[in-house]
């Protein structure tokens, strides 16, 4: 790998472009398909929800398997990574097209539930091959922050592009810009450093043997409970701008707006701080801004939007570590077990992305539940209610906050075998 002085902005580009549609793919996932099916085609909600449910979980038991054959993949050769990255594209965009336009009526579920698992599974394939190429290629902290922010801050441009495609330019050029964006970043990742070649014996690993690693059960500890600390509020962010803002509809994508742009314009700055406090106490930094931030909406309520765009803004800088730094700390990590003959990036990586969509599972099963038992309901505007809905979106991710603090301080930032 180059050394940190060498690597340039075109090796972080050309890397990092296949983060935009990786990152454009999930929002209509997520977002827009639900109300598609249910609006446009009919379908039930508690049908719907189930079906999305059982493909989501698919989606993130999958991870570590997918990992382990990344590995394999790697200990082959680069372009074996490579072609098979171009299938999952392909794959992905064929089952993103066919889920908006069904090519059945009658059948709509089981063609809905079928995609959906292809999909995700193509999706989740392309994810750990690229992630894992980042941690397999070294470098100093500054260096790998730097490859990981490229990736990650191009993953930005792709979601503040969905958010507006489908609306602006309608559901079917939305699809061939994802699959233009694809196609670019597939070429544009052919061209980056390759790793160096991978063992062929590091791919007869278990799945469990990640977690065997005490620095990792750390950093994941850690990773798990800062990130249900940030997922909590963006599941609830609709729900408190509604009510407990009652903020014009019309102002709903300028917070949203705000938020990703100022993470997005936030990792430069943050990575001129790596050198000088290094990764772990970048991010912990980061989490106070966090914490900082849901302090101050703690305080708003009703017209208090001008207030709440500052919040947006802030929360949206203490985000620019939570997405470049955690998975530069991985890499690490993998580069630290690669040079002690137990390398198995693929396996890491796929733990960390099972990690990441449990937390979105762990954050909705937390959040929804208490604000049902302490008597909130979507429309309220009781004291008590809206009471509830504030703790639930302001207090409940800054105790999170700070206990992922405490623990990043007391496993990572103290612990003499560190990322």
């Amino acid at each position: 790998m180059t050394s940190a002085a060498a690597f340039t902005a075109r090796n972080g580009f050309v890397y990092g472009l296949m983060g935009l549609p990786l990152a454009f793919v999930a929002l209509p996932l997520y977002v827009v398909l639900p109300n598609h099916y249910a609006t446009t085609l009919g379908v039930p909600l508690a049908v719907l929800g189930q079906i999305l449910l059982g493909a989501r979980l698919f989606d993130g038991i999958i991870d570590p398997l997918l990992g382990r054959w990344g590995d394999a993949l790697f200990a082959r050769s680069a372009r074996a990574v490579l072609g098979v990255a171009a299938m999952a594209a392909v794959v992905m965009a064929l089952g993103f097209w066919g889920l908006f336009f069904p090519a059945t009526q009658d059948h709509v579920l089981l063609w809905a539930a079928a995609l959906l698992v292809i999909t995700y599974t193509a999706y989740s394939t392309l994810g750990v091959l690229h992630q894992s190429w980042a941690g397999l290629l070294g470098g100093n902290e500054a260096q790998r922050s730097r490859i990981v922010a490229w990736r990650e801050g191009l993953g930005l441009v792709g979601v503040v592009t969905a958010s507006v495609a489908p609306v602006l330019l309608g559901l079917p050029t939305t699809v061939v810009l994802l699959a233009l964006a694809l196609a670019l970043g597939w070429l544009a990742w052919t061209r980056a450093i390759a790793p160096a070649p991978q063992s062929p014996s590091k791919t007869h690993a278990t799945l469990l043997k990640p977690l065997h690693n005490p620095a990792f059960r750390r950093l994941l500890g850690v990773f798990m409970v800062n990130g249900i600390a940030s997922a909590v509020p963006a599941t609830l962010v609709l729900f408190f701008v509604q009510d407990r803002l009652q903020a014009p509809q019309a102002l709903q994508p300028l917070f949203l707006a705000t938020y990703f742009l100022c993470a997005a314009l936030s990792i430069p700055l943050w990575l001129r701080v790596v050198p000088r406090l290094g990764l772990a106490r970048t991010w912990l930094v980061g989490m106070g801004v966090a914490v900082a931030a849901f302090v101050g909406a703690s305080v708003l309520g009703a017209g208090d939007s001008t207030a709440f765009l500052i919040v947006c803004a802030a929360s949206g800088i203490a985000l620019g570590t939570d997405l470049a730094l955690p998975s530069a700390l991985l890499a690490g990590l993998v580069q630290k077990q690669g040079a002690n003959g137990q390398g198995f990036a693929g396996l890491y990586f796929g733990w960390w992305n099972f990690a990441t969509k449990l937390n979105l599972a762990l954050a909705a099963g937390l959040a929804l539940p208490l604000l049902a038992h302490f008597g909130y309901t979507p429309g309220a505007q009781d004291a008590a209610a809206l009471n509830a809905l504030t703790a639930t979106y302001c207090l409940l991710p800054c105790a999170l906050k700070l206990a992922a603090a405490a623990a990043l301080y007391l496993l990572i930032i103290r612990s003499k075998d560190s990322p």
